[in-house]
């Protein structure tokens, strides 16, 4: 039962040298994870879910994506959503609601309802960002470019996301200084926020420190990055710990493991925000997060899916 392993004060907390003391978790479970399911869900249970996730101390959960409802049909009902949340922030302060946006005009939709939180998807390989983006990745980058510049002038705040940054199903391994030039270029064009995606889940703990320290070496400071690992070859939590030691404190996570990636079909779910919170809660480093109460949040979602969360940590709480 939930909490039954918890009550007993486990995980021990032991602290690890050279960790950051706290982590932002950026969930992406509402987004991320939903645009992966089969069908959408009713737009009620969709917010009730990011409301879930903002009482279980989630204080960064990416909402949902204004694309076109053509490419992401489980997301289109963003504009219906997003005043649904309109009120989380004054219910819990300091939550951020993040949306995705893929141009001028999925920003202008944006803008309309008073996000305070965008983010850009663009990719590290040519073949990715023609498959996902229909555009080569110097014209993918153009484009964002104006969108980045307007969303700062409006004070808002823009992540961007970097996926196949360690492997590619149709190109392979992705060369470092590759990965580490079109990341420049998106912190020079403006993010504030960098997102290294593992889409394909291939990465391993060397390959990330290597760029890390490849970042870091073109100027790109540990605070200005975070993490994005998909769990497909169990990896995820042990590609977290080494950016942590690097000093990475912001980790993308999806509650239940929700997730994947609509164009790489060999991209399976995200790393489980309750794995990882078990794994930062062991090593004595502060979330925010209730576990009990995400864990209940995915157990909940579950049941609307009508399938098991496939997170470790939810089931061995839950039984489920």
């Amino acid at each position: 039962m939930t909490g039954s392993v918890l009550s007993l004060g486990l995980p021990a907390a032991v602290p690890a040298p050279g960790l950051p003391e706290q982590v932002r978790i950026h969930e992406v479970g509402a987004r991320d994870g939903l645009q992966n399911e089969a069908l959408p869900l009713p737009v009620e249970v969709k917010a009730e879910f990011v409301a879930r996730l903002a009482a279980a101390g989630l204080r960064t959960v990416e909402a949902t994506s204004f694309v076109h409802p053509k490419w992401v049909p489980q997301l289109a009902d963003a504009e219906q959503l997003m005043p649904l949340l309109a009120d989380l922030p004054q219910r819990y302060p300091g939550l951020r609601l993040p949306v995705l946006v893929p141009n001028e005009r999925g920003l202008d939709r944006a803008l309309s309802h008073g996000v305070t939180d965008i983010a850009v998807f663009a990719s590290a390989t040519e073949t990715f960002a023609r498959r996902n983006l229909n555009r080569s990745l110097d014209e993918s980058l153009e484009m964002f470019a104006p969108v980045v510049a307007r969303a700062a002038a409006e004070g808002v705040r823009v992540r961007g996301y970097l996926s196949m940054c360690f492997g590619d199903p149709w190109e392979g391994p992705v060369p470092l200084p590759q990965v580490v030039d079109v990341a420049r270029r998106l912190l020079e064009l403006g993010c504030d926020e960098l997102s290294l995606g593992d889409t394909i889940g291939v990465a391993t703990p060397g390959q990330v420190t290597a760029l890390l320290e490849g970042l870091a070496g073109a100027g790109a400071t540990a605070d200005r990055l975070a993490v994005h690992f998909h769990d497909t070859y169990g990896q995820a939590l042990a590609n977290t710990l080494a950016a942590l030691r690097f000093g990475v404190a912001t980790v993308d996570a999806s509650a239940g493991g929700l997730g994947g990636c609509p164009y790489a079909k060999s991209a399976t779910g995200n790393l489980a925000t309750e794995d990882l919170v078990w794994m930062l809660h062991g090593l004595g480093i502060r979330t925010g997060v209730d576990l009990e109460a995400l864990a209940a949040t995915s157990v909940w979602l579950a049941d609307r899916l009508g399938r098991p969360s496939p997170s470790r940590a939810v089931r061995a709480l839950t039984g489920g």
